[in-house]
């Protein structure tokens, strides 16, 4: 199978989409995966692991944000399954933020109105005083959509740049 196959998959099936609204556990999408790719489902976990094994964290992103954090909110709207937020706590990143705004948890995704709009009530902040950051056009034109200000991430070093200059 090749790894656009793959990614397919395991972001763009029914379970995925489930998992990401909170209709499904992510530990359910993986065990749908291994079934999908007619491996046993005891090999769930492994499979999850070996897919997002390559995947390491953005500390210049992460530092940044911490630098941010005592004179600007900071938030997370984030298409991500059930597990995210353990993951952020276990990996020692939650500091970075005031607020983690997760389509599991909340039941709607990105680049849907609602979820920003959640972020934003969340974070007691307007849409015209937030600046939104994403790899996906489509995010980004979906908080332009609803009043924030939008980078399009496609590297941190001018992403950072942009962000200096809105800032």
């Amino acid at each position: 199978m090749e790894y656009e196959d793959l990614d397919r998959l395991v972001f763009n099936s029914d379970s995925a989409y489930k998992a990401s609204i909170g209709k499904i556990t992510e530990e359910e999408h993986w065990a749908e995966m291994a079934k999908r790719l007619r491996r046993p489902s005891s090999e769930a976990n492994a499979l999850r692991d070996e897919f997002f094994g390559g995947d390491a964290l953005d500390l210049t992103l992460i530092a940044f944000l911490r630098s941010l954090k005592p004179r600007l909110h900071t938030g997370l709207i984030s298409n991500a399954w059930s597990g995210l937020r353990t993951y952020i706590v276990h990996h020692k990143f939650d500091d970075a933020f005031h607020s983690l705004t997760i389509s599991a948890e909340v039941g709607v995704t990105k680049p849907e109105a609602k979820i920003y709009r959640l972020a934003l009530e969340q974070a007691g902040v307007q849409a015209e005083n937030a600046v939104f950051v994403d790899d996906f056009l489509e995010n980004v034109e979906g908080a332009r959509a609803v009043g924030m200000s939008a980078v399009h991430f496609r590297d941190t070093e001018s992403a950072l740049r942009e962000l200096n200059q809105m800032l």
